[in-house]
């Protein structure tokens, strides 16, 4: 446990919400809940203002839209969202070479490792600002001793605000909160201390770390008391290594057609090597996942021989473990993924595939010389030709009206809000057919065009402005308070 509030943990406000609102004019103080838009859609994230109607993440969209039937539902845009985040992380590396992202959002900074020490509230405010003014979105910000109060620190502070918990506060400050806001307390494990009569985490530390070893175990107890005391020496790690790349669907309609379910398996194993790619590495044991009709979730894995990012051996091994799975009565999800992660390739499992090609042809050759006759080749049935698809939230451009956003479709139709991230008025609506040739698919324009500030690799107490509020919270008389890009 450090002296100084030198660790500090920023949580972005509603992420992918707040990245549409700021990019959305229109959708500026709505409602927004991104996530799967389909029946069996699941909530990402909900806006502020749509959370006051009890939407939250996790939620099923059917839920989520009974709730609150007016919020605009969108598609998410995973790529705008991830360009966003690597503008925060870049900010968050000049504070400090001890930076530990833990998704796109969220990340633990080190402060003292960078040479900030004497005024880390400053430091965040600052880091606040700049945040909003590259990306356009907020942040909030805790600075504690440690990692655990840190995190609480944040989750006070939101939205938009800074919390600084002073080191030997700490007890005080987690006595009157529930188990659940320590690590590692799940609702299993709050269930079991609710049957205790433990409730509140002062509860934990009363009935003593004996009581808690006998009621979850001797590993598990000890941990959820020392939490429980504030002790947490966890330190921020930078680089923390991915165990796997993985990625799913789940279908409007259950699949039964054995032949769609091998081509969205192929089309799976194509998003996950690209990821892989990406990420400059390759893995070991692909993955496969498949949840029935009747929600049971099959899981199965096949370990190579050495790690790949090859996609057609990704395919073939994610086909293969397909085969044994019982898909009868339909399929609602698909997942495929990529599992002991390396950052070579052997690079003769390039040709794995083709080996096995040439093995199956040099058999049929076999055959034939025998005098047995050929097999015709099964030629994968391709999905009958679709209408053009717009989905809510997409990107758009017209030879005319220029950028733009889809807002809905349906019956041949699609509504169109044409606006800017700079704009400051919404923008106007059209509706076009599906098919209009001048409406394309387009990428998506930049949250804010000046880039990222002009600061110090590292800031200095010295090169950032005083904070502006006296208290430890951003809602005070004198803070910003809530603000929506």
């Amino acid at each position: 446990m450090r002296s100084a509030p030198t660790i500090l943990h920023l949580d972005m406000d509603a992420f992918f919400a707040a990245v549409e609102q700021a990019a959305k004019p229109s959708l500026r103080g709505k409602p927004v809940i991104v996530g799967g838009v389909g029946p069996r859609g699941v909530v990402a994230t909900a806006s502020y203002e749509a959370r006051v109607h009890g939407v939250h993440s996790a939620m099923a969209m059917a839920h989520a839209r009974r709730l609150c039937p007016n919020a605009a539902y969108l598609v998410p845009r995973f790529a705008v969202y991830r360009q966003i985040s690597d503008t925060v992380m870049e900010l968050l590396s000049r504070l400090s070479p001890l930076v530990e992202p833990l998704s796109l959002d969220e990340a633990f900074v080190d402060l003292e490792a960078g040479g900030i020490a004497d005024d880390p509230r400053a430091v965040g405010e600052r880091l606040r600002a700049d945040i909003r003014a590259a990306t356009g979105v907020t942040g909030s910000v805790g600075l504690a001793g440690s990692k655990l109060i840190a995190k609480i620190a944040s989750e006070q502070a939101k939205p938009d605000g800074l919390v600084l918990i002073e080191p030997g506060t700490e007890r005080e400050l987690l006595a009157p909160m529930q188990v659940r806001t320590l690590p590692g307390v799940g609702p299993a494990t709050a269930e079991h201390l609710r049957r205790a009569g433990i409730l509140m985490v002062g509860e934990v530390v009363e009935a003593g770390e004996a009581e808690l070893v006998r009621l979850l175990g001797k590993a598990h107890g000890a941990h959820v008391y020392g939490m429980a005391l504030a002790i947490d020496e966890r330190p921020v790690v930078a680089d923390r290594e991915s165990k796997s790349v993985s990625v799913e669907d789940t279908f409007d309609v259950d699949l039964t057609d054995r032949v769609r379910v091998r081509l969205e398996v192929d089309r799976l194993a194509d998003r996950c090597v690209r990821r892989l790619r990406s990420a400059g590495r390759s893995g070991r044991t692909v993955v496969l996942k498949v949840r029935r009709y009747d929600f049971t979730t099959l899981t199965r894995s096949e370990t190579l021989r050495a790690p790949t990012d090859d996609l057609a051996v990704v395919r073939e091994t994610a086909a293969r473990l397909l085969e044994a799975v019982d898909i009868t009565g339909g399929v609602r999800l698909l997942g495929v993924g990529v599992a002991g992660l390396a950052d070579f390739t052997q690079e003769d499992l390039f040709a794995q595939a083709a080996e096995r090609e040439e093995g199956s042809a040099a058999e049929e050759d076999s055959g034939a010389s025998q005098g047995v006759p050929e097999r015709p080749a099964e030629v994968p049935r391709e999905p009958a030709p679709q209408e053009r698809r717009w989905v809510p939230g997409q990107d758009v451009r017209h030879s005319e009206y220029g950028a733009g956003w889809v807002q809905g479709s349906g019956v041949g139709r699609v509504t169109v809000r044409f606006e800017e991230p700079g704009s400051v008025a919404p923008g106007r609506v059209r509706t076009f057919a599906v098919d209009d040739t001048e409406l394309e698919p387009s990428e998506p324009l930049p949250l804010v065009l000046s880039g990222l500030p002009a600061l110090p690799r590292q800031l200095s107490p010295a090169s950032v402005p005083k904070s502006r509020s006296g208290g430890g919270s951003g809602t005070g008389p004198d803070s910003e308070g809530p603000l929506m890009p």
